[in-house]
């Protein structure tokens, strides 16, 4: 049973970040802006915390969490970094990328927060704002989406207070995120690096860095090694329907590139980035007006477009 808070609208100044730090400090939950969507954030160390996480979300508890951290040397104090993950961190650090990696001895973010897995998610986020909250909070800051679990995630404080007010205790108002997609989740748990989730580093960036391949996640296990990986993720209410190359009956049509007529448009010129970035507001706004199917154009799954895909795919995904 969700038990009703008031949730406090913080502005993103020296006095905002620092009642902020202080609410994550005592244990409570704080939506703030990263470059990629407003995360959900609550102490990392502290077990009843990240279980206000799961609480507010309504998110299963098999599905673990992202540490986000200040600093590398923060991050290194929490996972064990192979010369690739450390080369990967040098290279996309600070920024949208997630590295899986094993568990440090010196680990201090909880086993609730990692879903009893021997290995961590790790972020050191690009937004100043967010690394100087999870700098003053003092400790990593477990971070999914500020939503409820399943829906379209959040790129501004309005779409976090329309999932979540009252369920948690304040959000940190930066204004618009600028990626407006998740991070990229890249695994790096033995020789092989595998790319678990596409997102804001397009894979194409990551392998010309690398000079090889991304192998995809190892098929049969049960449980995901990183957030976003469940089949049926960030749905809207409305049923979607994918590659439309014109609108059916009843349908509201979600474009790019000017392929429908009258639709609202990721990009009318055709920019990924743009797209990425007004995805979740372009869902939420479609659900907004009572639409019941969603129709979406055909996007290239290339760049960015790789990650636009996954999060279309997710939710139009059967529901459970």
């Amino acid at each position: 049973m969700i038990h009703a808070r008031t949730t406090l609208r913080l502005q993103a100044d020296a006095a905002g970040e620092a009642q902020a730090a202080r609410i994550l400090r005592e244990g409570g939950l704080v939506a703030f802006p990263t470059e990629t969507v407003y995360g959900l954030g609550a102490d990392a160390t502290n077990p009843r915390a990240v279980a206000g996480i799961y609480e507010a979300k309504g998110r299963p508890r098999f599905n673990p969490l992202i540490a986000h951290v200040a600093s590398l040397e923060q991050a290194r104090r929490e996972g064990t970094f192979s010369p690739l993950a450390e080369k990967l961190a040098q290279k996309f650090w600070p920024g949208p990328l997630t590295l899986v990696v094993p568990l440090a001895e010196t680990a201090s973010v909880c086993d609730l927060a990692r879903a009893g897995l021997p290995s961590i998610g790790l972020r050191m986020p690009a937004a100043n704002i967010a690394r100087d909250l999870i700098a003053a909070a003092g400790r990593p800051i477990a971070a999914p989406s500020a939503n409820r679990s399943g829906h379209v995630s959040p790129a501004t404080a309005d779409h976090v207070l329309a999932d979540l007010e009252d369920r948690i205790d304040a959000v940190l108002d930066g204004g618009a995120c600028a990626v407006g997609v998740e991070s990229t989740i890249v695994a790096l748990l033995d020789d092989t690096p595998r790319l678990l989730r596409p997102g804001g580093v397009a894979r194409e960036d990551i392998e010309v860095f690398l000079g090889m391949g991304l192998a995809g996640a190892e098929p049969g296990d049960s449980q995901p090694l990183a957030p976003g990986l469940l089949a049926s993720h960030y749905a809207p209410g409305a049923s979607v329907r994918l590659n439309a190359r014109e609108l059916e009956p009843g349908e509201t049509g979600l474009d790019f590139a000017g392929q429908f007529a009258g639709a609202f448009d990721l990009s009318p010129s055709g920019d990924l980035e743009e797209a990425a970035a007004n995805l979740f507001s372009a869902l939420r706004t479609l659900d907004a007006s009572g639409a019941m199917r969603i129709a979406v154009a055909p996007i290239p799954n290339q760049g960015l477009g790789e990650a636009i895909n996954d999060r279309l795919a997710r939710a139009a995904a059967p529901r459970p």
